[in-house]
């Protein structure tokens, strides 16, 4: 399509709020952030909760139901809930959003692998995190970000069973297996839409060379049966992953989540700033934001009015 489906990734769960201050925290934070995404441009929000008090990764569904509605309220954009969730976080806590919610569109992380942040905390000034943001860093030195068979087959009819259509996290080519197994035991259905994360130390790089990769990996895999995006982590991978996305025909992730830099000498200061950029990179490619209702009927959504929100 000629359109991009431009998704925000708007607070993330794995990222602490010591890295930066334009991080949202509260509920009201991240609706005004996910609302000013949505205004910029973004057809999909992607969305994490967090403890408003200390900013700490939270799977409280209170807090998810609150942030969806919010959104919801205020605009049309696509709502897009995690089941990542964060560190130390159990798969039925991480999953809770797609029953009790019953989203349109969720991600599905398609394997496991090391997720390693400690490097952000060692290259931390003094005072720079709070005590449980080192520990929380410090912590994925000896983390497994878990994402066995027996979880994906148990979260595959949990999305059957909502109605959601899931975003499939590809962190790494193997992953890419993992998916076609799930399509051949018909526990996915197809087309499937896939998303390249690319980036997190302990997974592949976020470089051209990679990216290429797993979308001619993909596209052995699943032929025409599948829609694609990419989201790079750090800068300038997220904008360099954006252009070739832009240039193939893919669509594209940016946001707080994955990227705290709008430019090498500028930090960004909300998600709407990341989006502009996405959309002015778009623009060069003469790929114009696909409208949410545009995007529903490319990956056949259920539809606002059906969700549990």
């Amino acid at each position: 399509m000629e359109e991009v489906i431009i998704s925000a990734a708007i607070t993330g769960g794995m990222t602490v709020p010591g890295q930066s201050a334009a991080i949202p925290i509260t509920p009201d934070e991240i609706i005004e952030s996910a609302v000013g995404a949505h205004e910029a441009g973004a057809t999909i929000v992607h969305l994490h909760v967090r403890e408003p008090e200390t900013g700490k990764p939270s799977s409280d569904i209170g807090l998810f139901r609150e942030v969806v509605s919010g959104i919801k309220e205020r605009c049309d954009v696509i709502v897009q809930p995690t089941t990542g969730g964060g560190k130390g976080m159990s798969l039925e806590e991480r999953a809770a959003v797609l029953p009790e919610l019953e989203p349109e569109m969720a991600t599905f992380n398609t394997g496991s692998f090391n997720f390693g942040l400690f490097p952000i905390a060692e290259r931390g000034n003094p005072g720079d995190f709070e005590d449980w943001e080192v520990d929380y860093l410090e912590g994925t030195r000896d983390y497994i970000f878990r994402n066995t068979f027996a979880d994906m087959e148990k979260v595959c009819a949990m999305f059957r069973e909502s109605g959601a259509k899931p975003e499939l996290e590809a962190y790494d080519v193997g992953h890419l297996y993992n998916i076609k197994y799930l399509i051949d035991r018909g526990l996915l259905d197809t087309p499937v839409h896939v998303q390249f994360v690319l980036g997190v130390m302990g997974a592949n790089a976020a470089t051209i060379e990679q990216l290429m990769h797993m979308r001619r990996t993909a596209m052995d895999l699943f032929g025409d049966g599948f829609t694609w995006s990419a989201a790079g982590v750090g800068y300038p991978a997220e904008y360099h992953l954006a252009a070739m996305c832009l240039m193939l025909g893919g669509h594209v992730r940016v946001g707080l989540e994955d990227n705290l830099r709008v430019s090498r000498k500028k930090r960004a200061e909300t998600n709407a700033e990341l989006v502009e950029k996405a959309v002015a990179l778009a623009a060069m490619f003469d790929r114009e934001p696909a409208t949410p209702d545009e995007a529903r009927g490319v990956f056949g959504l259920k539809g606002r009015s059906a969700v549990a929100f």
